[in-house]
């Protein structure tokens, strides 16, 4: 039998505000264990919460930049379980009436636009940190205790591990441009739970679906829904039932690991928290967030094909994040030719970054300006491509621009005719018997001759000046 896959994503990203969501603790990352905690991360007696408006404006800017509703009225709830590390024994969550409504995201797989519908998006708070490798027992940070959280539900929309991956990759995209999480996935302010079911082909009832819980990689979360895909199959195919269960994913040995009975909504008795008002937002302040959104991914990818003409995997990738787009312009600014632009950036640019291993462009001795100065330098014909890479190299080991980089090498390409046709000239004359050859049908010859020129040179002739010479010269 054929079975199709269905996947739905829950993400959950750690927002970027200076306190936590409930209380002025802080929330950087890696400090030492428990410094940063008080009566309301724990959830002692008589502490009570106080919302963060700033983590509130962040909730609406991505509900409005995934096209949901904004819900006027949201109301916080209680999700009440027990875990080490849960001081409290609840979360506070929002439940019935989250504060963004219905959505969608657009994908693109395998060159075909495809819509993932969004459920909604919820403000909570994070749990704390355990431990487990450094006593004989479990050890708690309570510094994580309260770091607001955005979690974004899709609707079951997606039909096979690639579509979730790039789901997961435009979702991370406009959460980036947004600059409202780091979307740092080893630091955990980006993590995500895969609910996946298989059904037999043309069914449209959805199969009993398990989840894989806590992923922080978008190649493990594929590998981890093709091998819950490949189970699933296994099991249905030799007459038995799927259980709704929880997995972590055990990247070492490729495979699912049972974690417990997937719990139900009313497993978790959610009731409104009592110490907490209905979150209310008003239409005014939904408008003036939406007049200061940025240009997103998706648009900004269109406008460069359209403005730079780009083609659509260039695009992708100069607009796959703000930073890299943003260098991008500049350079174009500068140096007024796009195409060459891209290719140095996609190129030289990228791997230099990669080599160093720097967060973006913007990190480097490089600057678009400098970029384009040396693009500039090329299209004058006033140093070769070649020449171009070392200058390049150089510009970001001694941190100079271009212009001085030449001059100090040497590097400077000669284009003065005059001078070029005397040095062609010479070459002819130098060889004879190269020119019969060459008169006599032998056209190959040609670059025989520009690589004596070059060399007479050391590398410095104009090779479109020296083309033009030898077929003048050649006949």
């Amino acid at each position: 039998m054929n079975y199709e896959i269905v996947v739905g994503l829950e993400v959950h990203a750690q927002l970027l505000t200076k306190t936590k969501l409930f209380c002025g603790c802080t929330t950087p990352f890696g400090d030492p264990p428990n410094t940063h905690g008080c009566p309301v991360c724990l959830g002692l007696p008589g502490a009570l919460p106080v919302l963060n408006r700033r983590a509130a404006e962040m909730a609406v800017r991505i509900g409005l930049a995934l096209n949901c509703g904004i819900n006027e009225k949201s109301v916080f709830a209680r999700k009440n379980y027990f875990y080490p590390d849960l001081p409290k024994g609840y979360q506070i969550s929002q439940y019935e009436i989250p504060v963004c409504g219905p959505g969608t995201l657009p994908i693109t797989v395998d060159g075909e636009e495809k819509m993932i519908g969004i459920t909604r998006v919820h403000l909570e708070e994070d749990a704390g940190k355990l431990i487990h490798d450094q006593d004989i027992d479990s050890l708690f940070d309570v510094n994580r205790c309260g770091t607001p959280l955005i979690e974004i539900v899709s609707e079951p929309d997606m039909r096979s591990p690639a579509e979730a991956y790039a789901y997961l990759t435009s979702l991370k995209q406009i959460l980036e441009y947004l600059q409202i999480c780091d979307c740092n996935m080893e630091q955990g302010s980006l993590r995500c739970d895969a609910n996946i079911s298989i059904r037999p082909q043309g069914e449209s009832k959805l199969g009993t679906k398990t989840e894989i819980k806590n992923m922080n990689s978008f190649r493990n979360l594929e590998k981890a829904l093709e091998y819950e895909a490949a189970r699933q199959k296994e099991v249905l195919s030799s007459g038995g039932t799927v259980l709704q269960q929880t997995f972590l994913w055990d990247p070492v040995k490729n495979r699912s690991v049972p974690m417990r009975t997937k719990e139900d909504a009313h497993d978790y008795r959610y009731f409104p928290d009592p110490d907490l008002m209905p979150l209310i937002i008003e239409t005014p302040w939904v408008e003036q967030l939406k007049t200061r959104l940025p240009e997103l991914p998706a648009t900004k990818r269109h406008r460069f094909m359209e403005s730079y003409g780009l083609n659509a995997t260039n695009a992708d990738i100069l607009t796959s994040s703000a930073g890299l787009a943003q260098y991008y312009e500049e350079t174009v600014a500068a140096s007024s030719e796009p195409k060459a632009s891209a290719n140095w950036i996609m190129g030289d640019i990228m791997r230099i970054i990669n080599e160093k291993k720097v967060g973006g462009p913007f990190s480097l001795n490089v600057s678009a300006q400098r970029l384009g100065d040396l693009i500039k330098l090329i299209e004058k014909g006033s140093i070769s491509a070649k020449a171009a890479k070392k200058v390049l190299q150089l510009m970001e080991s001694e941190d100079k621009d271009a212009a001085t980089v030449v001059k100090e090498q040497g590097l400077e390409q000669v284009s003065d005719t005059g001078a070029l046709q005397s040095e062609v000239q010479k070459v002819l004359d130098a060889n004879p018997g190269e020119v019969q050859r060459y008169k006599d049908g032998e056209k190959k010859l040609t670059s025989f001759f520009m690589g004596q020129v070059m060399k007479a040179t050391r590398g410095k002739a104009n090779p479109k000046e020296v083309s033009t010479i030898l077929r003048n010269l050649l006949g």
